[in-house]
């Protein structure tokens, strides 16, 4: 895809100031919402909940102009698996949830507490963890995602823990890869550029398009968790220097 024409600096943060704005609404009609979704099914809160993503996703491409593509969507497996992602951005955490089967994420037990936004990613049962517990941590991961893929949901893991900016590259953890490995469903390494467009405590949403990449499936069987998440480490990071642009990463 051909490379999107600049607008001025001014256009680029009023647009962005207009996205934040609507956001931060959002956040608190469709989280205070999703509160009152309590007596349902968590299938049925998740269906409403997914609304934010939604618009976050569609407010992105029409107000920042920033939109995405995503290539590999033929190596998707049936049932439950692992996803181990990339993390740059606040933005995957969005698209993940619309474009893959049902998830649910480990994520720190601190996101749960923001007013609105938290209260109604509580009910979306996710793995929340504490990560100053180490061992504890995995364990807790280990032991509710093996019964989340047994339902047939999507476990989604940061292995890198917390998000990297465009370029660089974090310690693998091998929780998820664990996660996999003992519950004996697949890994789906997910590589993507997001952060060159929305970096990590960054006001400015860049115009342009991301790149997402699904590769294909790691089968466990036989493996240990290490030797899994080096695998998937190499895929991503391989990937990684395909998809990304090194003269967007510090403008």
């Amino acid at each position: 895809m051909s490379e999107v024409k600049l607008p001025p600096k001014p256009v680029i943060y009023l647009r962005s100031a207009i996205y934040w704005l609507s956001m931060f609404f959002a956040s608190i009609i469709i989280g205070g919402l999703t509160v009152f979704t309590f007596p349902l099914h968590v299938d049925k809160r998740f269906r409403f909940a997914q609304n934010f993503a939604r618009f976050g996703l569609w407010l992105i491409e029409r107000v920042c102009k920033l939109s995405y593509e995503i290539e590999g969507m033929e190596n998707i497996p049936q049932g439950g698996a692992v996803v181990l992602c990339k993390h740059q951005s606040t933005w995957e955490t969005l698209m993940l949830q619309i474009d893959l089967p049902p998830v649910r994420w480990v994520l720190k037990k601190e996101l749960l507490n923001i007013p609105f936004f938290g209260w109604g990613l509580a009910l979306m049962e996710p793995i929340a963890i504490d990560r100053s517990s180490g061992r504890k941590a995995v364990a807790q991961m280990v032991e509710q995602g093996r019964k989340m893929l047994k339902d047939g949901y999507w476990v989604v893991v940061f292995p890198e823990g917390t998000r990297a900016k465009p370029g660089e590259k974090k310690r693998y953890k091998a929780g998820g890869a664990r996660l996999a490995v003992e519950a004996g469903y697949p890994v789906v390494p997910v590589a993507h550029n997001a952060g060159e467009f929305w970096p990590r405590h960054s006001f400015i949403k860049w115009p342009g398009c991301i790149r997402v990449s699904i590769g294909p499936v790691i089968n466990p069987e036989g493996k240990t968790a290490d030797e899994v998440n080096s695998e998937a480490e190499t895929w991503i990071e391989n990937k990684m220097k395909e998809i990304s642009d090194p003269s967007r990463w510090n403008r």
